[in-house]
């Protein structure tokens, strides 16, 4: 083989991983919301019709929280509703950016509950803190305006 045939078998190779990479890089977006969508679609769901079975032993701190949140009377629905509606958003690819700003304190108040309750589930909460801030980092053109330092009210 010459070094040419080499070089251009060599250059083949390179364009088709790039060619792979870029195929995975253009559905990941899409994969990371149906992902996060269906995880907060279904805890939203078991927030209203208790399909999940509770967990058995957990932690005081922990479980005080969980029933501190019960006993208020609207926060754990608030929650679930929360939960669905999101997860429905990005389920149906519908203002992603809003589900992803409705989720944002969700998905810190998981991991720090994780964190600091009950570690045991923090791998979970990991992977959707992970998968929200890869959203929010496609999306993050959307959240421009709402970033802005100053902004001026538009004019009629």
């Amino acid at each position: 083989m010459t070094a040419i045939a080499i070089s251009r078998a060599e250059s083949s190779v390179r364009s088709s991983r790039r060619s792979v990479v870029r195929a995975i890089a253009r559905r990941l977006p899409a994969v990371s919301r149906g992902l996060l969508g269906f995880v907060f679609f279904l805890a939203g769901l078991n927030g209203f019709l208790n399909f999940m079975p509770a967990p058995t032993s957990m932690p005081k701190g922990a479980l005080d929280f969980m029933v501190a949140m019960v006993h208020t009377g609207y926060f754990f629905q608030l929650l679930a509703g929360t939960q669905l509606l999101a997860g429905a958003l990005l389920l149906a690819n519908r203002y992603v950016p809003l589900a992803l700003l409705l989720l944002a304190p969700v998905i810190v108040n998981i991991v720090a509950f994780h964190a600091f309750l009950l570690p045991s589930g923090f791998v979970m909460a990991a992977v959707v803190f992970t998968l929200e801030l890869h959203l929010a980092i496609t999306y993050r053109a959307a959240y421009r305006s709402v970033l802005a330092a100053r902004v001026s009210p538009a004019t009629r």
